[in-house]
């Protein structure tokens, strides 16, 4: 009669393909948007480096974003870019690490944030399988949406969407893919409008205060001078 297995053993095996997951490693300059149709949850104070990713093929949608020390001023300015997608295959266990494509660090922010270039590697030096496509998404000022009243345009909610179903058509190559050049023409994601009533919800709850002012918060850190004034004088013009 053979022996039975461990229970530990039998568990350890049952769980071995949820176990098994690889990893992908952004700089803080950088965060992530959305996966696979998916907003991926950051804030300001919570920078989220890592992705567990499982076997198959995924989208990411990603942006630089940054204070540098302003050409003209001791000041720092906020320089972000549009999202860009990533569709990485995923074929194992291992650990990958994104960068910018000249170096460790970004050397020309304001000309990187036009159209970011990044390559990706693996920890073991593998082959990584993997295509890199820049987006028009891009949101308003601030200080622009209060002065015209528009709607702010949700770009967690665009890149979600040029993650989701309908883009993930267009798998990665077999081989490996260098990042698209500066020639390739912009993916234009799909434009996605708020309702009326979300646009226009009352603050009413004191979770809903607090949101706002945290969004506040978030804002006047990434603005640079001259719209922290503009800000301040619509501001006290409400009072």
């Amino acid at each position: 009669m053979k022996p039975l297995l461990p229970i530990t053993a039998i568990l350890a095996l049952c769980g071995s393909s949820a176990a098994f997951a690889a990893n992908l490693n952004i700089p803080m300059a950088f965060e992530y948007i959305a996966l696979d149709g998916k907003e991926v949850e950051t804030s300001l104070f919570n920078h989220k480096s890592e992705l567990e990713l499982d076997n198959g093929t995924h989208k990411i949608a990603i942006r630089y974003n940054d204070l540098v020390e302003d050409d003209f001023s001791d000041s720092e300015t906020n320089v972000k870019s549009s999202p860009f997608i990533i569709t990485l295959k995923v074929d194992g266990d291992y650990e990958y690490q994104m960068k910018p494509a000249d170096g460790d660090f970004v050397k020309h922010p304001k000309k990187f944030a036009k159209s970011p270039q990044v390559v990706i590697t693996r920890n073991d030096n593998g082959n990584v399988n993997y295509q890199v496509k820049q987006t028009n998404i891009t949101e308003e000022s601030f200080v622009s949406r209060l002065f015209s009243g528009n709607t702010a345009t949700d770009i967690d909610v665009e890149a979600a969407v040029a993650t989701g179903a309908a883009a993930s058509a267009a798998t990665a190559s077999s081989t490996p893919v260098a990042p698209v050049s500066k020639a390739s023409p912009a993916v234009a994601a799909t434009a996605v409008t708020a309702t009326a009533a979300t646009a226009n919800r009352t603050v009413t709850t004191a979770d809903d205060a607090a949101k706002a002012e945290q969004m506040l918060q978030y804002w006047w850190l990434h603005a640079d001078e001259k719209t922290r004034k503009e800000f301040m004088s619509w501001a006290i013009k409400q009072l």
